[in-house]
């Protein structure tokens, strides 16, 4: 039997660090959000990830993979969505046994609303500590993590033309 591997002290340092930002940050947004737009980060996130596909919607399956959540999670918090108006679910047009989610416009306007301060609390919590160098190895070893983690991408976020990036013309 092969010798187990083990990390080395820096990787470990390395590696508790990355597990206190796994863990803690996703509290600090859940907070932030739940005080000022009364969502969980996970509902944020599920109305986030419909304003940025086509026609606003996504088969339930699609936007299970882009939040990382269960089948059954989701439809719970879509059900919970769809009762405050902000997400309706219907048959595909192409195929009756997909059920898709849209984002309504109480939805759309849900999350433009929500989206300023939920930018602002990543911005103080994460990126005004970096400068543009970390920032951008932050982004190169975080592809890497990914490519190990989400080999097919299922999550859709290594390619520079996602949706969620502004354009340079957006900047201006």
């Amino acid at each position: 039997m092969p010798e187990p591997r083990w990390l080395t002290a820096d990787q470990m340092r390395s590696w508790l660090r990355l597990q206190a930002v796994v863990e803690l940050l996703p509290g600090v947004l859940d907070q932030q959000l739940q005080h000022d737009a009364h969502l969980t980060h996970y509902e944020y996130l599920v109305l986030a990830m419909l304003s940025e596909s086509d026609a606003r919607s996504l088969p339930m399956s699609a936007l299970a993979r882009r939040t990382s959540g269960t089948l059954p999670r989701l439809s719970h918090v879509v059900r919970r969505l769809e009762e405050r108006g902000y997400v309706r679910r219907s048959p595909a047009p192409d195929d009756g046994r997909v059920t898709v989610a849209t984002l309504t416009d109480a939805g759309w306007d849900k999350v433009v609303a929500s989206a300023p301060g939920h930018a602002r609390t990543v911005l103080e919590r994460v990126y005004d500590r970096l400068d543009d160098s970390d920032v951008a190895d932050l982004t190169r070893v975080l592809s890497r993590i990914v490519q190990g983690v989400d080999p097919a991408d299922q999550f859709g976020v290594l390619s520079d033309d996602h949706p969620a990036i502004p354009s340079d013309d957006d900047r201006r």
